[in-house]
C-alpha cells in the first residue's frame, strides 16, 4: 500500500537558522532517504521549495483564479514529500514517526488511491 508521508513546518532558511543547523537538518533528511531506499519501499522524495514561490489555482464562477503564494495562511508550510510503499498503516506511522520534520512539525500519512503505471491508472491496494 502507497502512502505519501506529507512534512508540514515552519519554513526556515540558512539565515533564519545558521549553517550549522541547516547542515545538520540535510544530514538528518539524507539520512532518513536512506534508511527508506535500503528498506526497498522508497517510492519517491521531493523538497519543495519555500511557499512564496507558489501559484496556486481555483476556479470561482467558472473563471480559473490564479493566486500567488500558497492558499493557507498559517506558519506551517508543505515542505516536503516522501512516497513510501509499505503493508499497512501500522508501518507507514512507524516510518513516519521517523521523519527528522515530526521533531519541529507535523507529520502528514495519507494513502494514495491511485497511481499511474506508464501513463495508466492503477489502485493503490
Amino acid at each position: 500500500m502507497r502512502y505519501t508521508l506529507l512534512l508540514h513546518y515552519p519554513e526556515m532558511n540558512a539565515e533564519s537558522l545558521g549553517e550549522d543547523a541547516m547542515a545538520e537538518g540535510r544530514r538528518s533528511f539524507n539520512s532518513y532517504a536512506a534508511a527508506l531506499h535500503q528498506a526497498g519501499i522508497l517510492i519517491s522524495a521531493e523538497v519543495l521549495q519555500q511557499s512564496p514561490n507558489t501559484t496556486t489555482l481555483t476556479m470561482a464562477d467558472g473563471s480559473l483564479r490564479v493566486q500567488d503564494g500558497p492558499f493557507a495562511d498559517t506558519k506551517e508550510q508543505l515542505g516536503g514529500t516522501f512516497v513510501i510503499d509499505v503493508p499497512d498503516l501500522d508501518a507507514a506511522i512507524d516510518w513516519g514517526a521517523k521523519a527528522p520534520a515530526v521533531q519541529w512539525g507535523a507529520v502528514e500519512i495519507r494513502p494514495g488511491a491511485t497511481y499511474t503505471v506508464d501513463g495508466a491508472w492503477q489502485p493503490n491496494t
